[in-house]
């Protein structure tokens, strides 16, 4: 099993007047647990004039697959969603006059909505960042039945 790397930034938006949201990627949530050691812990820092929150949010690789596919869609005005299905999720929303809408949304804690205007290249590099996690941290297990785990050949332990 390979040492965890250090954080990256999954997402990472923010404009001049400080309003931004960053998933910082902190690594496995389990490693060396089948179950769990291809799940990645992240912190979401949320900020803005109303707003300086720390959350948590867990990844899977079904996540970031979905991840890549949305930010294809956010380039042509679309939308995009990260941790939807359970606790924690964050929402982006591109508009044609090339401000971006972030909804955070916990259950237990916090609805909030930022509103920015991101770099003109920020989908692209959103793309490289997602490379940079998926090579820090790849896909090391393999679900051979709903269920049944097995560590993939390329796996280090």
């Amino acid at each position: 099993m390979a040492v965890d790397h250090d954080q990256i930034d999954l997402v990472d938006v923010a404009d001049a007047a400080g309003t931004g949201c960053v998933v910082r990627v902190a690594g496995r949530f389990q490693p060396g647990v089948l179950t769990g050691h291809d799940i990645l812990r992240t912190d979401v820092l949320v900020s803005a004039s109303f707003v300086d929150a720390r959350l948590q949010l867990f990844l899977s690789p079904g996540d970031l697959d979905e991840w890549r596919r949305d930010l294809a869609q956010l380039a042509a005005g679309g939308s995009a969603t990260l941790g939807a299905d359970r606790g924690l999720s964050l929402g982006f929303r591109v508009y044609e006059d090339g401000w971006l809408a972030i909804t955070v949304e916990d259950p237990d804690r916090l609805t909030a909505q930022l509103g920015l205007r991101p770099a003109e290249a920020w989908i692209a590099e959103h793309l490289r960042r997602l490379e940079r996690v998926r090579a820090a941290w790849p896909r090391e297990v393999c679900e051979t039945a709903p269920g049944a785990y097995v560590w993939s050949s390329t796996a280090e332990r």
